[in-house]
């Protein structure tokens, strides 16, 4: 298992990410220290840049955007991410 997910018992997991607004497309980075590290194409301004990252998850892990939530990180640019519904092998493939 990588340091940048865990895997909940009730099925979900909680995803820490390291994420860089206002790049010139939305994707997936590497790692950044113990958190993946997303680029997103929406700006830090409004919540564009945390609706966008909760969208890009979903949408990689193909569930619904109310699977997704934000657990922490609001106005940082290290969040904690938590999705319900996905399996394992889901979570483990969503990183390049």
């Amino acid at each position: 298992m990588a340091d940048w997910y865990r895997i909940a018992a009730d099925g979900g997991a909680t995803l820490t990410v390291h994420v860089q607004p206002g790049a010139k497309k939305t994707e997936c980075a590497g790692l950044h220290g113990e958190a993946l590290k997303i680029r997103l194409a929406a700006p830090p301004v409004d919540g564009k840049a945390n609706e966008a990252l909760l969208r890009f998850v979903a949408d990689r892990l193909d569930l619904p955007r109310s699977a997704v939530t934000l657990k922490s990180g609001q106005t940082s640019r290290h969040k904690v991410v938590e999705v319900r519904g996905a399996t394992p092998a889901q979570i483990a493939a969503f990183a390049p």
